[in-house]
């Protein structure tokens, strides 16, 4: 046997065992939630496949293996990325404002011609926790407690979340900013500059609120409080997303015997307010079963996060499970009636490729740490396996 057919053999190996690395519970919980949106999506479109049911498991399949192919790759590869992902995603936000497309009176698309279009603050999620990873991996603990380093972060967050904010898309920009945010408590920033920043944060929420938000936006939060005044108008999304999660009771109505969803009563039924048609049909202990599956994702990969050796890995792992985590949180409330409608979907259990695309690569670099974790990102040298 040929020096090259050893190597060969060996690499094939080395992939084979990092493969096998990849954590099975983490994928199983994955496609056991994606499953459940599609027999969803079966249900809501009258026990058919179409339009939403097998294009869903078709993105989710492709986005799977996206994951895995991902999951290979040296975190001294994502980390070379970080800076210049970020400034691509900046420069596409800002060509938005200037030549995007706009829909429903937001201008939120960049049009590609023949390829279709797509939305730069989903790219964005991703540049932002690779740039803030590395950006305090390469700082030490006492300035990253508490120092004028701070301002830069700081800078980093602001400028796509004031770009997404003003297309206008507030899901989208309550997402970076919380997901930054979180980024940089967990470097280890003083608890002193947290709880100042909380509390500025709260005096200037009167002062936003007036002059910071569109009407249509401060009208969101206003029928959030009393949904009950425009039934018929503004606040029809909450109500019948009330009626649909009470009328489900403890063991739901039976699948596909949901009135508020099959009867075209709930809005966006397979995507914002999916989660409304799950309770309608499957009751309080459906919504439990999913949500059991969503922690498990989220415990998983903070584990990973805090088994990862170098810092970048373990920041990089805990963002993409906190920008994760708080759709889950801002869309659970949101149906519920306990936030406002912002457009933010429950991921992977509601129809929708751009944003499954954004979760699962996100995913496959949580899984590329857990490979990884014993590496330490250092140099400049990178290698993809």
């Amino acid at each position: 046997m040929t020096f090259v057919g050893l190597t060969s053999r060996t690499e094939r190996g080395r992939l084979i065992d990092k493969l096998l690395d990849i954590d099975r519970v983490f994928s199983l919980a994955l496609i056991l939630i994606a499953s459940a949106g599609s027999l969803m999506m079966f249900s809501i479109a009258g026990s058919s496949w179409e339009p939403w049911a097998a294009n869903h498991l078709i993105r989710f399949g492709v986005a799977f293996a996206l994951m895995v192919a991902l999951a290979v790759i040296n975190l001294r590869v994502w980390a070379a990325v970080a800076y210049p992902l970020y400034a691509l995603s900046l420069i596409l936000l800002i060509a938005v404002e200037v030549v995007g497309d706009v829909r429903m009176g937001a201008q939120r698309w960049l049009d590609l011609g023949p390829l279709g279009s797509f939305q730069p603050s989903e790219i964005m999620k991703l540049g932002l926790v690779l740039a803030l990873g590395r950006f305090y991996h390469g700082l030490s603990a006492d300035r990253a407690r508490l120092s004028w380093y701070l301002l830069i972060p700081l800078a980093m967050i602001a400028a796509p979340t004031l770009l997404v904010a003003h297309q206008p898309d507030l899901g989208t920009a309550i997402l970076l900013a919380l997901t930054g945010l979180t980024v940089v408590v967990l470097a280890g920033l003083s608890w002193r500059i947290i709880f100042a920043g909380a509390g500025l944060a709260a005096l200037a929420a009167p002062a936003f609120f007036l002059f910071g938000l569109h009407d249509y936006q401060r009208q969101r939060i206003l029928t959030f409080l009393n949904p009950e005044s425009d039934p018929s108008g503004s606040g029809y999304h909450l109500l019948q997303s009330k009626i649909a999660l009470g009328s489900g009771g403890l063991m739901g109505k039976g699948y596909g015997l949901g009135s508020q969803s099959q009867l075209n009563f709930l809005p966006e039924k397979q995507t914002d307010f999916i989660f409304a048609t799950l309770a309608e049909e499957f009751g309080f202990l459906g919504c439990m079963a999913v949500l059991l599956l969503y922690c498990a994702v989220v415990f998983t990969s903070l584990r990973t996060a805090s088994l990862a050796h170098s810092h970048f890995g373990r920041l990089t792992a805990a963002g993409v499970t906190s920008t994760f985590a708080l759709y889950v949180l801002i869309n659970g409330a949101m149906v519920m009636g306990m936030a406002p409608v912002v457009g933010v979907p429950m991921p992977l259990l509601s129809y929708g490729g751009s944003v499954m695309l954004t979760v699962m690569i996100g995913f496959g670099l949580v899984q590329a740490v857990r490979i990884h974790r014993y590496d330490e990102v250092t140099g400049s040298k990178s290698s993809l396996i």
